[in-house]
């Protein structure tokens, strides 16, 4: 990025497809997995709020310091929607976005990376996006 522009934040938008079931169609599991994707984002954990949508999904919102963590899932079609934002300059959410696809089982994941926030120095705030999918789980 330009050095004349800064950033107040990054916001991932996440299509997980092909995800296990038994996973993201627990509770406890979706919420140690997003708990601890914020503990790898370098984040400050302030409230967890998780709940089941019957009979199958989750739902739920790991509020930070620095933002928020939240997922939809909808284990019947094997897919969950994760949303990640911080911002921050230490934050790490590419971290936690690796670690919950990969406890998700995601096989195919979209990703969209929003910067938001971006300035150049006239106090006009806007955002850049990008878009791809890509097989992250092979990166490791």
């Amino acid at each position: 990025m330009d050095k004349k522009h800064k950033t107040i934040g990054e916001h991932y938008i996440v299509e997980a497809s092909g995800c296990n079931p038994e996973v993201i169609g627990s509770v406890d599991k979706v919420q140690d997995i997003l708990v601890k994707a914020a503990e790898l984002a370098k984040v400050q954990v302030w409230a967890i709020s998780f709940h089941r949508f019957p009979p199958h999904g989750v739902s739920g919102v790991v509020v930070i310091s620095e933002s928020h963590l939240s997922v939809h899932t909808w284990p019947e079609e094997g897919y969950a929607a994760l949303d990640i934002y911080t911002c921050g300059e230490n934050s790490k959410p590419e971290e936690a976005l690796r670690y919950a696809i990969k406890e998700f089982g995601a096989k195919e994941v979209h990703i969209t990376e929003l910067t938001r926030g971006l300035d150049e120095g006239d106090r006009q705030f806007y955002h850049s996006i990008v878009t791809w999918e890509e097989d992250i789980l092979s990166e490791d």
